[in-house]
């Protein structure tokens, strides 16, 4: 995008920078003190704070490196880091507005707790994956009564939770339980009402639901609708506290396994079956995330998500491709309020002062530093109080929701100039982050700014490896791309990349980046081509002569020669072509285009062909066109690949003489460049015929060093122009160019010929005589003919077979059948050219 756009003249900018990525480097140093006995907790905040700066100062760098060496065209002088001074003011500007506008609140809810973390984390982050477990059933005795109550549930560690047990209003097998009370196994006698709700499926297990508000999500919800308690029986590193009895202390499976065997014990445990699990997992750890009830800083989203729904329906912004629009509008018509707190140490801290024993949930105060937190108590509290900072981080992504703009300079820079800074912005990322990220900076964009941060959202998909699995550690199938690199080359690895389908995800094959090295390899072979092609650069009238030829105007186009005019004329189609797929951001069609032409038209056919010109007897003048073409389509292609290839673009593009600027910063191609359709039909028709010669010669194994004979027929009209380009042809189709005719009728030895139909109005006569030795050909196709033979009859014998036709697999006869029908078709034409081969040596007899 950024290298295209700079071409057409646009201004152009790439800011790069990177976020702190709070929980994931949090981890790694973590992790990496851990190797050391160090716990986080023993070095103390300021201490940690300092490691982990440390830790960024020698690793940070690895993500922006591996950018680089993609070939990634930014602004390297203005990059950026979330924790950078001006960017932290920012965040804590967007706190204090947020919370001042009634947008930001704490309190006690459902969250995801990661235990390892030990910090709220988003339902973004949280990953869900099926897994082998068991549904376990459990008897509650009915209080009062003989009868029990059996529940099924994965996880029997939270019973100590339970705060009722709820059944369909419908199911009358439950209905006279309603209103009565049902005993909590293993608690010691703790009832809990027997409730109906809609919520309850009836076929779901026993269709009895145990409510553990405490740590389940869908329970918690309930409970609040219901106006039902909340009990929590974890603790913050999930083990179980008092409220668990003897099994306090304990982690969560560990009591799983113990309590099923004192339910075993007491005669309450029913049964305990195989059963597919839906697992939550944090995304960063891994570890198996904990709905819990925790203190915590939320914003309320409602507000914001209807001014950023209204920037796509107003089209203010557009989504790439249309279709996640869709999803975007479901996210944020859905939007449930966000956590925005993390317990962690490294991030932006929460701006918000306590003071020291007054109640944290009514007094606190919110304040853009310490000394201002200060005054603020002083003048509500008085002079003798004290303070102290939430230890809480902001999430991640708080943080990084505010970068369009506070990169820009915001606060500093008022929020009306932000109209002049965004004109046709464009954000391009992968879609696994459209509510992450895109969504977040469009809604603090409009809230902060009045303005749509961006005026297009271009989404590109996940890279996967071969096998379509998502990367991860755990596979053991992560791909480093400077590995990548050092096997492949970076524009191999780029092309690669780019010929994905917009925000679809791509398979990265060894087969696919060995195919765009060989393309890369085509590419630097046809530069070296056309620099040996050239004249010696001290023949300086040899070069006024070449770039005289004005190859963009019509009349130097129509002045060409046929395949000259060919070459130009398709070079001029592919421009206008590429260029609206550039625009329309179908990056896929720009690279297919582009390597189709050059390595098809260009590489295959112009190349060739001009080497009649350069090394025939065509005369300076041929010569000096087909220079000038070699030289014209060739640094096009450079062009058109260069925001693919930048690499070897750029290398291919300096070596050729006369360049005055580098390729990075040279003009884009112009569009709607002259072409002549007529010439291209012709140059088709020299194509077709060439093919056809080609196909003749490979079916007689004619020795490619051979040169034949041919009589090309056609009309006059025809004739003149292939005619003219008899050196090609016989260049091109390995023809004995003191043996090629052109005439109107067939030869007077045509029925000792190969005959070629190339195109209506254009055919060939091969003489046989002249291709292959007949004798030995006559006794080759034969034993093939015989082979073959055997081969068809062994397969009608097979189907002819009632016990065959009747007892294999229909998709088996199927094949049979096909198999012979091919065979047959083979044999009548074998036997077709075996008969003039057998004619013409009789002839010749």
């Amino acid at each position: 995008m950024v290298r295209y756009n700079r071409m057409k003249g646009r201004p152009t900018l790439w800011l790069p920078g990177t976020d702190h990525a709070g929980i994931a480097t949090q981890l790694v140093v973590e992790k990496m003190l851990a190797s050391e006995g160090i716990k986080r907790v023993d070095l103390g905040r300021d201490e940690f704070t300092k490691r982990v700066w440390e830790w960024k100062k020698k690793y940070g760098g690895t993500i922006t490196n591996q950018i680089k060496r993609l070939g990634a065209s930014c602004d390297w002088s203005r990059e950026r880091f979330t924790l950078d001074e001006q960017l932290s003011r920012a965040v804590v500007e967007a706190f204090v507005k947020l919370h001042d506008k009634g947008l930001i609140y704490q309190g006690s809810y459902m969250v995801n707790w990661s235990p390892n973390l030990q910090t709220a984390v988003s339902d973004l982050e949280v990953e869900y994956s099926e897994e082998p477990g068991f549904l376990y059933h459990i008897k509650y005795r009915v209080a009062g009564s003989p009868d029990f109550l059996t529940i099924a549930t994965t996880r029997p560690e939270t019973l100590f939770g339970d705060v009722a047990l709820a059944v369909h209003p419908e199911d009358d097998r439950y209905a006279k339980y309603v209103g009565e009370t049902a005993i909590v196994p293993m608690t010691y006698g703790r009832h809990v009402p027997i409730i109906s709700d809609k919520y309850v499926d009836k076929d779901f297990g026993t269709g009895v639901l145990k409510i553990s508000p405490g740590h389940d999500h869908n329970d918690y919800l309930l409970a609040r609708k219901l106006g039902l308690p909340i009990l929590n029986v974890m603790n913050k590193d999930a083990t179980l506290n008092d409220v668990a009895g003897l099994f306090c202390g304990l982690d969560r499976f560990e009591v799983r396994e113990k309590l099923w065997a004192d339910l075993e014990e007491t005669g309450l445990a029913v049964k305990k079956e195989p059963h597919t699990l839906r697992v939550p997992r944090s995304q960063r750890g891994g570890e198996v995330i904990e709905p819990l009830v925790s203190k915590q800083w939320f914003v309320h989203m409602d507000p914001l998500a209807e001014k950023a729904l209204l920037a796509v329906e107003n089209k203010e912004l557009t989504i790439i491709p249309e279709r996640f629009e869709k999803i975007y509008n479901h996210w944020l018509t859905n939007i449930k309020d966000w956590c925005i707190s993390r317990q962690l140490w490294w991030g932006h801290r929460i701006p918000v002062w306590y003071v020291v024993g007054k109640d944290c949930e009514e007094d606190y105060i919110v304040a853009k530093n310490a000394e201002e937190a200060l005054e603020k108590a002083h003048e509500k509290y008085g002079k003798d109080v004290e303070i102290y900072q939430d230890p809480d981080v902001l999430d991640t992504w708080f943080s990084s929701s505010l970068w369009p703009f506070s990169t820009l300079g915001w606060p500093d820079v008022s929020a009306k100039d932000f109209s002049n800074f965004y004109p046709t912005n464009m954000l391009e990322t992968g879609h696994d982050i459209l509510f992450f990220w895109v969504a977040r900076m469009v809604m603090m964009g409009i809230e902060f700014t009045g303005t749509v941060p961006f005026s297009h959202v271009y989404l590109h998909g996940l890279i996967r490896d071969s096998q379509g699995r998502k990367m991860s550690k755990s596979l053991g199938n992560v791909i480093d791309p400077l590995d990548t690199i050092k096997d492949f080359g970076t524009d191999a690895l780029r092309f690669t990349i780019a010929l994905g389908t917009a925000g679809q995800d791509l398979n990265l094959s060894t087969e696919r980046l060995t195919a765009n090295k060989a393309f890369t390899n085509k590419l630097w072979n046809a530069g070296k081509f056309v620099l040996h092609s050239l004249p010696s650069l001290s023949d300086t009238s040899a070069w006024e002569n070449l770039l005289a030829l004005k190859l963009d105007k019509e009349e130097t186009l129509l002045s060409l020669p046929l395949p000259e005019c060919w070459a130009v004329s398709k070079l001029h189609i592919l421009i206008d072509s590429v260029t609206a797929s550039y625009e329309k951001l179908f990056f896929g069609d720009v690279g297919r285009e582009t390597y189709d032409f050059f390595w098809s038209d260009f590489a295959d056919w112009y190349i060739e062909a001009s080497k009649s010109r350069l090394y025939g007897s065509g005369g300076n003048s041929v010569s000096l066109a087909s220079q000038a073409v070699l030289l014209y389509v060739f640094e096009n292609i450079l062009k058109l690949l260069h925001p693919f290839m930048p690499f070897v673009t750029e290398d291919l593009w300096q070596a050729l003489p006369y360049r005055k600027e580098a390729l990075i910063v040279s003009p884009w191609p112009q569009n709607s460049l002259p072409r002549n359709v007529e010439s291209i039909k012709r140059f088709e028709n020299l194509q077709a015929l060439t093919r056809a010669i080609r196909n003749a010669r490979a079916e007689y194994t004619v020795e490619p060093v051979k040169r034949i004979s041919a009589a090309v027929v056609g009309s006059a009209e025809v004739i003149e122009y292939i005619s003219k380009e008899k050196e090609v042809l016989a260049l091109l189709s390995r023809l004995d160019l003191n043996n090629v005719h052109f005439t109107n009728v067939p030869p007077g030895d045509a029925n000792l010929s190969v005959h070629l139909v190339a195109s209506e109005g254009l055919e060939a006569y091969l003489p046989l005589a002249a291709m292959v030795d007949i004798s030995s050909e006559v006794q080759r196709i034969s034993k093939r003919l015989s082979k073959m033979q055997t081969e068809y009859d062994a397969l009608v014998t097979r189907l002819s077979s009632p016990k065959f036709v009747e007892k294999a697999p229909e998709e088996v006869v199927r094949g049979v059948k096909e198999q012979a029908e091919e065979l047959e078709e083979k044999i009548k034409l074998t036997k077709a050219r075996l008969d003039l081969l057998k004619s013409t040596s009789l002839v010749s007899q």
